[in-house]
């Protein structure tokens, strides 16, 4: 019936909840008056009445205060939607269409400060936008209203088309609009978003996404792709991730977010923030930056896959020059091409060597662990302090006492130079091969079990045990 809502309940009683008191007041007096008149004795208050007493001003004041809360303010903050405050009155929704002729050569901006933002292509030269809107009003006549006064709109200057939801339009009042916008494909976008899902799919030219509050998905992209997701780090509205593949150009994404996933990329990917799950890369054309306020890494192209969380970094197929700076993480590093330097601590290092390159790793407080292939030479430093030293090669000459252990020497033509380092850990050297490129998601086979031995012929009776794989 949308007669009244339950928020509005509230804000009477927070505005009006003294009345009661005054009220009760007024009905105890009347009953005193009465049973003085009567000559009995007047009823008391009784612990349920004081009870019931303290209950009706401790519940009267925290409405007071609930109700000077600039909601939507704090949901602004705290990345918080509509479905968050559902006492803020009744749901009503309304649709709009829009159309636009997209000039020649003209960028496209939309902005939305609540609701999700889908771009798709369209199949014309034409800008056309779906617009659904949600609005929460005590009434369906303020819900008019205020769908009114929040058109979506489209501006044009010069080569500028401005799609706007306008959810603002009728002030602070709890409106939310999802725009479904179809572009022609040549239209390079710019998005500024605040709380909602943000989705572009098939581009040629540039992608700008800024979101505060939501999930973003950039995908079949030729151009670049910035994304900048600055979310508050005081954040309830939900889990937030980033998945971007399929792009021809460089991609950077700068700020706060959950997870991040970027794969297929032909250009360089750079990010600089905080991502606090997950970051999974793969198939980087060209160089990788990551610099966070516990990690800082970069490497010159990824024909493999990058997993990093919170106490791990695992990397395949990965060519240097790479660098690595962290702390707490294990690192395993495999098919690693090209020079390598690796900084860590309280945890181990783990690297498999596809070709010769210069390696230098510093670990404290954690083991270190090298493959080096068959037919590759290399010249070995290794240290360790409060640990042993395990290089069983010719030409390695290997010391380990109390105190701690070495190993240095030159196996081949010394192509290779290891410079290995762990204070209060150990550090093994150890045969590996070029064929250690194994992705992450394929692991490799179990070596095939080994022949069972000839024996002599049993009776037809008799039973034989055949081999078994785990």
């Amino acid at each position: 019936m949308h007669l009244i809502s339950w928020g509005r309940l509230g804000i009477w009683f927070a505005h009006y909840w003294p009345l009661l008191l005054i009220v009760w007041g007024v009905l105890k007096l009347v009953e005193h008056q009465r049973a003085k008149q009567e000559g009995v004795a007047a009823p008391g208050i009784g612990a349920g009445g004081i009870i019931l007493l303290i209950f009706l001003i401790i519940a009267g004041l925290t409405a007071s205060e609930v109700s000077r809360v600039k909601w939507d303010e704090l949901s602004d903050q705290w990345g918080l939607d509509e479905s968050h405050f559902p006492f803020r009155g009744n749901s009503f929704e309304f649709d709009d269409q829009l159309t636009q002729d997209l000039p020649a050569g003209a960028a496209v901006k939309i902005v939305n400060d609540r609701g999700a933002v889908n771009v798709n292509i369209s199949n014309n030269d034409k800008i056309e936008v779906s617009a659904h809107k949600k609005i929460r009003a005590d009434k369906q006549g303020e819900a008019n209203q205020w769908n009114e006064q929040t058109k979506p709109q489209i501006t044009v200057s010069g080569n500028l088309i401005t799609i706007n939801a306008n959810t603002r339009g009728a002030g602070n009042h709890p409106v939310m609009a999802d725009l479904n916008i179809s572009l022609p494909r040549k239209a390079a976008v710019t998005i500024a978003a605040q709380r909602g899902d943000v989705n572009v799919m098939g581009r040629d030219g540039t992608v700008e996404i800024a979101n505060q509050h939501g999930d973003v998905n950039v995908e079949d992209v030729n151009g670049d792709v910035n994304l900048n997701l600055d979310r508050s780090s005081v954040s309830m509205g939900g889990h937030n991730s980033a998945r971007i593949s399929q792009v021809s150009g460089d991609v950077s994404v700068q700020g706060r977010s959950d997870e991040v996933s970027i794969s297929d990329v032909k250009g360089a990917v750079r990010l600089n923030g905080d991502f606090t799950d997950s970051v999974k890369l793969s198939k980087i054309g060209k160089s990788v930056s990551f610099k966070t306020s516990r990690t800082d890494m970069e490497l010159a192209k990824l024909n493999g896959d990058l997993d990093l969380d919170s106490d791990s970094l695992r990397a395949d197929n990965v060519t240097g020059p790479l660098h690595v700076s962290t702390r707490s993480k294990d690192i395993t590093l495999e098919a690693v091409s090209g020079d390598a330097r690796i900084q860590n601590e309280n945890s181990a290092v783990q690297i498999e060597l596809k070709s010769a390159g210069n390696i230098q790793v510093d670990n404290r407080n954690g083991d270190i662990h090298v493959g080096i292939p068959d037919k590759v030479g290399f010249k070995l430093d290794a240290r360790s302090q409060g640990g042993e030293v395990d290089a069983n090669f010719p030409g390695v000459k290997v010391v380990n006492d109390d105190n701690g252990g070495t190993g240095a020497g030159t196996v081949g033509n010394g192509a290779a130079h290891l410079v290995l380092n762990s204070q209060h850990g150990n550090v093994t050297v150890h045969k590996g091969t070029s064929e250690n490129a194994h992705s992450m998601s394929e692991p490799p086979q179990p070596p095939a079990p080994p022949m069972p031995p000839k024996v002599p012929k049993l009776p037809r009776n008799s039973s034989s045990t055949e081999p078994t794989e785990n």
